[in-house]
C-alpha cells in the first residue's frame, strides 16, 4: 500500500500500486459532503498516487489542479498517473480518477526541488487568537459525515448563515485524529472548511467544486509541524455570478508561515441545479 494505515484519513486515501502508473483505491463514504465525496478528499487521493509514481522525496508538490467531472460513489476507484515530463528541477504529471470506466477527476500537478532564488517575500498572516483560546464549533447537526473528521475553531469572519456583508470565513483546523501536515493533508484542508458564501447567506445551499488548485508554499515548514498541530485556514469569495463563485484560501502555521494557497470555482445553486 502507498500509505501506512496510521489514521482514518490514511486508510481512506490508501492506494495499491498496479503497475504502469495505475493505482487501486476506494472512496470512503465517511468523507462525503452532501451527495458526493469532498473535493479536497478526492484531491488527496489523486495526489497520493502522483507522489507514489514520482517516488522522489526531494520533489515536493508545488501545484495541484483538479477538475471534477462527476462525483464518484463510495467504492472502488482507479487512479492512472502519467509523468508528462521530468526535468532537472520539476516533474509535471497528469492523473485521472476513474470509477466503473467513467472519468471523475482530471488533474495536473507540478513536483519540484528547491532552487536558488533572487528574492523571498511573503505577506503577514492574519492576526487571530490562538487556537487554545477558541472553543471548537459543534457541527454534529449538519448531517454531513465529513465534519466529524475535523476539529474547527472559528476565528475569521462571521458564522454560517449570518447574513454577513462579506463572504469570509476561517479558523483553526486539524484532523480529530492527530496526523502530520504533509501535502496530502494540505490538499484535504484546502477544501475542508464550510463554503465562504455561507457567511452571507441565511440558509445552506449546495456548493460542489468545479475545479480546485492548491499551491504548496513551504514543504519543509509543513513537515516540521508536530502531529495534531492545527493550521489557520482562511477562505474568501469576492464574486458570485450565474450560479458560480470563486473562493481563495490560505493555510498558515501559528507562527505565520504560509503553507498553501488555494483557489476554486464552485457552484452556488439550489439543490436541483447542483445535481447537474
Amino acid at each position: 500500500m502507498t500509505a501506512a494505515a496510521a489514521t482514518e484519513f490514511d486508510r481512506a486515501t490508501a492506494l495499491e500500486p498496479l503497475g504502469r502508473g495505475a493505482y487501486a483505491g476506494a472512496v470512503d463514504a465517511g468523507w462525503f459532503a452532501g451527495r458526493g465525496p469532498n473535493g479536497g478528499y478526492l484531491a488527496a487521493i489523486v495526489l497520493r498516487a502522483m507522489l507514489a509514481e514520482v517516488g522522489d522525496p526531494d520533489r515536493a508538490p508545488r501545484s495541484l489542479t483538479c477538475h471534477y467531472l462527476r462525483p464518484p460513489t463510495a467504492g472502488p476507484v482507479r487512479v492512472q498517473v502519467t509523468v508528462e515530463r521530468a526535468g532537472r528541477t520539476t516533474s509535471t504529471l497528469t492523473g485521472r480518477l476513474v470509477q466503473d470506466g467513467r472519468q471523475c477527476i482530471v488533474a495536473i500537478a507540478a513536483l519540484g526541488v528547491d532552487v536558488p532564488a533572487p528574492a523571498a517575500y511573503a505577506t503577514a498572516a492574519p492576526a487571530v487568537p490562538a487556537p487554545e483560546d477558541i472553543a471548537p464549533v459543534d457541527n454534529s447537526g449538519s448531517g454531513l459525515s465529513i465534519v466529524s473528521r475535523f476539529e474547527a475553531r472559528p476565528a475569521v469572519g462571521e458564522g454560517m448563515f449570518a447574513g454577513a456583508r462579506e463572504a469570509v470565513t476561517g479558523g483553526w483546523l486539524r484532523f480529530v485524529e492527530p496526523r502530520a501536515t504533509d501535502a496530502i493533508a494540505l490538499a484535504m484542508y484546502a477544501d475542508a472548511w464550510w463554503p465562504s458564501p455561507w457567511a452571507r447567506l441565511r440558509e445552506p445551499v449546495a456548493a460542489p467544486t468545479i475545479d480546485l488548485t492548491v499551491h504548496f508554499r513551504a514543504p519543509r515548514a509543513a513537515a516540521a509541524l508536530p502531529a495534531g498541530e492545527p493550521v489557520l485556514a482562511v477562505f474568501r469569495s469576492t464574486t458570485a455570478a450565474g450560479g458560480f463563485f470563486e473562493e481563495d484560501g490560505e493555510l498558515w502555521t501559528r507562527d505565520g508561515v504560509l503553507l498553501a494557497q488555494s483557489r476554486q470555482l464552485a457552484l452556488l445553486a439550489l439543490p436541483d441545479r447542483a445535481a447537474a
